[in-house]
């Protein structure tokens, strides 16, 4: 594609016209009864993904008995927290919770501008910058209606329906190419990691005859302590490197030998310390999964770590011990330690109960080295499958703004 001058091509230097989303498109008014609806056509918030990742069966069932219906060909808008970019353009008939903006093309538009050609202008970066600037709320931000109906898109060669949606199509075609090969990866990204995830549990599945299992809090292996002091306002842009506990299920990976986030020396002094080869430990969360995540600090310096975590300091290859908290083994002894309702913990204690197999310091070498080269393949922004689907991804908003790069005049304010 040669830039700039495949959009001057496909135009062919015909009229462009921008239109408010407003004049083309409204909000559904059409209602549907709660109880015609099942995990596959309910659509709340929630269950719309994030990154414009479309839709997953709801968990839950909605808590009213009328919902605002959608039909396919509808795009769907998550608008709490427009930042999210929570777009699906509908595929079957169903109903969606208060949450979500049904968007329909009005029946006298629909010779003139198509679903998908209207899905590809709501899922841009511009709208939803767009929509971001004009929310109301601080803390839950929401999208405002009648800004999103005022959002301008443009239409080529209005004047000549089937002109006009021959070159919609030809721009969705391409994006379309696009999203199907980042769909291809996404796919094989997720079987390898399944396939890496069955592999790590193997290997650090030993016969207890053979490898002893011993308690992680035993002497001769390893203690831990409770971080505490700082919290997130203490941050700063440089100083003493940290981990919050809400990092390590966030941001950080298997290790890691730099922090995102520094506090300053005098505080410092107060906290607690992870050192070389430590392992720290989130001991909170809001679900099962992410309590007791856990990243190995391999960074030459000493650093803080918050309350709601802890450090494991043992004598075990790091890298092992991390991997042997992402392991089911591992998973299966924590669940039944963990307490709290709407707030799940796993307290030091009780961690120290947990047994983890102690193979010699060699086999443990052998696998973190296997293990090492499955995580890059899976995990690695920088190489691997993660890497490859993010620069498709780029390449893909590239080419859909350029195909979006339409003559603009003054008047359009987006």
């Amino acid at each position: 594609m040669s830039e700039l001058s495949y959009l001057e091509k496909l135009l062919d230097g015909v009229e462009v016209e921008w239109k408010a989303v407003g004049d083309i498109a409204g909000y559904s008014t059409t209602k549907v009864d709660a109880d015609k609806l099942d995990a596959t056509s309910f659509v709340g918030v929630d269950n719309l993904l994030a990154d414009k990742g479309g839709r997953i069966d709801a968990t839950y069932q909605p808590n009213t008995a009328r919902l605002t219906a959608y039909e396919p060909g509808d795009i769907l808008l998550g608008n709490i927290r427009p930042y999210l970019k929570k777009v699906w353009m509908a595929e079957n008939n169903g109903g969606c919770s208060g949450d979500v903006l049904a968007i329909r093309i009005l029946a006298d538009c629909k010779k003139i501008i198509s679903p998908e050609y209207l899905y590809y202008a709501l899922s841009s970066d511009s709208f939803f910058s767009y929509s971001m600037q004009h929310a109301k709320g601080a803390k839950m931000p929401r999208g405002s209606k009648d800004a999103i109906l005022n959002y301008q898109i443009p239409i080529p060669c209005p004047s000549a329906p089937g002109k006009s949606l021959a070159i919609q199509s030809e721009i969705v075609r391409i994006l379309d190419k696009f999203t199907a090969l980042t769909a291809e990866l996404t796919a094989e990204l997720t079987m390898r990691k399944k396939q890496y995830n069955y592999y790590r549990d193997q290997l650090l599945r030993f016969n207890t005859e053979d490898v002893p299992h011993l308690p992680m809090g035993q002497k001769d292996i390893g203690e831990f302590i409770r971080g505490g002091t700082f919290q997130k306002k203490d941050f700063m842009d440089a100083g003493v490197g940290c981990i919050h506990y809400g990092q390590i299920y966030t941001y950080y990976g298997t290790y890691t030998k730099k922090t995102k986030t520094h506090i300053s020396a005098t505080l410092a002094k107060k906290c607690k310390k992870a050192q070389k080869g430590n392992l720290i430990i989130a001991t909170t969360s809001e679900n099962d999964e992410d309590v007791c995540k856990a990243v190995a600090w391999l960074g030459s310096e000493d650093i803080a770590v918050s309350s709601d975590a802890c450090i494991y300091k043992h004598n075990l290859n790091p890298k092992y011990v991390s991997y042997f908290f992402q392991t089911e083994q591992f998973q299966n002894q924590k669940r039944q330690y963990i307490t709290g309702a709407k707030v799940r913990r796993v307290n030091a204690d009780n961690l120290s109960k947990i047994l983890i197999p102690v193979p010699s310091m060699k086999e443990q070498e052998r696998i973190v080295s296997i293990l090492d080269k499955f995580d890059t393949l899976t995990n690695s922004i920088t190489e691997g499958l993660p890497r490859e689907i993010e620069l498709r991804q780029k390449q893909y908003e590239y080419y859909r703004d350029l195909l979006f790069n339409f003559p603009k005049p003054e008047t359009v304010s987006n």
